[in-house]
C-alpha cells in the first residue's frame, strides 16, 4: 500500500471521528482527483505519434483528441481511470491493419489533458463529441472506468454493433466499493461518501441505476457484448463482469484470465484477438477462435 494512501487513510479516520461528513467529502475529494500522470510507455510511442492530435475545448480544458487510420468505420476506444489513450496502443494497430478508423481521448487530468479532476461524464462527454464528429461508432472498447462510460453510451445509441469491456464493471457501484475498501470507510462514511459522489452527478442511488447500470438497463438488443477479465485483477474484482455478462445471455461472450491482472490484458495476443474478432464479426466471430489455454473458453 502506497503512504499516500496510508496518509489519506489516517485523515480520514480522524476527520470520522469528528463529521462523518468531513470525512465523506475528503474521501469524495480524492476519489475524483486521478494523481500523478503516467508517462507514455516506451513500446506504445510510435502509435502516440503517429495519431493525429487535436485538442477539444470542455469545460475550461483542452483535451487531447487522437485519431488513427481513414477507413470508413470508426472504434471509439476509452481508456481507465489513471489511463491514458497510449495505453491502447496495441488496439489501435490491430483496428487500423483491419481496415477501421480509431479515435479515442485523454480523459481531464490524464495523459495530455488539461485538469486535475476527472468524473465518468467526462467520459461521457468527450466521446459525444468525437461522435459528433466522426459520424457516429462502429464498436466501442474500453478498459476499467472506460468500460463504463462505454457501456453508458451505447445502451443510449443502438446503432453501436458491439462493445467489448476489459476489466471493467456493470456499474459505479463497484468502482465506489473498491475504493470505499481501499481506504477502510466505516459504514457511516461510506453511505454518506456515495450520497456525496451520486450528488455530484446530479442523481441518487436509485436514479443513478437508470442512468449506469448496464444490467438493470441493458444494452440494445442488437448490441452484442465481449466482456474479458483476469481472475487476479487486485484493482477490480471481476464480479462486476460476470454479473454484466449474465445480464446479456445470449449476446455476449465472457473471456476470463489467468495471471494477467489488471492492464496487461490489453496487450495480450489472445485478448487482442478477441477484441477484433469480436469489433469484426461480433459474438460468432469470438466463438470461432481457437483460444489458448491461458484465456479458457468463451462462453
Amino acid at each position: 500500500m502506497s503512504a499516500s494512501v496510508t496518509a489519506l487513510r489516517h485523515s480520514i479516520r480522524l476527520s470520522a471521528a469528528i463529521s462523518t461528513t468531513i470525512a465523506a467529502r475528503l474521501a469524495l475529494s480524492a476519489f475524483f482527483r486521478p494523481g500523478p500522470k503516467i508517462a507514455v510507455h516506451e513500446r506504445d510511442a510510435a502509435t502516440d505519434l503517429a495519431g493525429h492530435r487535436e485538442y477539444l475545448r470542455m469545460r475550461g480544458q483542452d483535451i487531447a483528441t487522437y485519431r488513427w487510420g481513414t477507413g470508413p468505420r470508426t472504434v471509439l476506444l476509452l481508456h481507465g481511470w489513471q489511463g491514458r489513450a497510449s495505453q491502447l496502443a496495441p488496439l489501435v494497430r490491430e483496428l487500423v491493419s483491419s481496415g477501421y478508423r480509431v479515435v479515442s481521448f485523454d480523459a481531464p487530468a490524464h495523459g495530455a489533458s488539461d485538469g486535475r479532476r476527472a468524473d465518468v461524464t467526462d467520459w461521457l462527454d468527450a466521446s459525444a463529441e468525437l461522435s459528433r464528429r466522426y459520424g457516429g461508432f462502429e464498436a466501442i472498447i474500453g478498459h476499467c472506468f472506460g468500460g463504463l462510460a462505454g457501456l453508458t453510451l451505447a445502451r443510449d445509441d443502438a446503432s453501436i454493433r458491439s462493445v467489448a469491456v476489459i476489466a471493467s464493471a456493470a456499474s459505479p457501484t463497484a468502482f465506489l466499493q473498491e475504493f470505499s475498501t481501499m481506504l477502510e470507510l466505516d459504514d457511516a462514511t461510506r453511505s454518506e461518501f456515495e450520497r456525496l459522489f451520486y450528488a455530484r452527478l446530479d442523481d441518487t442511488p436509485a436514479t443513478a441505476i437508470a442512468h449506469y447500470d448496464a444490467v438493470a438497463r441493458p444494452l440494445p438488443h442488437a448490441t452484442e457484448l465481449l466482456v474479458i477479465h483476469d481472475r487476479e485483477d487486485r484493482r477490480m474484482p471481476d464480479a462486476g463482469s460476470l454479473r454484466l455478462h449474465d445480464g446479456h445471455r445470449g449476446r455476449s461472450r465472457l473471456i476470463r484470465t489467468s495471471g494477467l491482472g489488471h492492464a496487461r490484458l490489453l496487450s495480450d495476443d489472445a485478448v487482442l484477438d478477441a477484441v477484433v474478432a469480436m469489433t469484426n464479426g461480433g459474438v460468432d466471430a469470438v466463438d470461432g477462435l481457437e483460444v489458448s489455454a491461458q484465456i479458457g473458453s468463451a462462453r
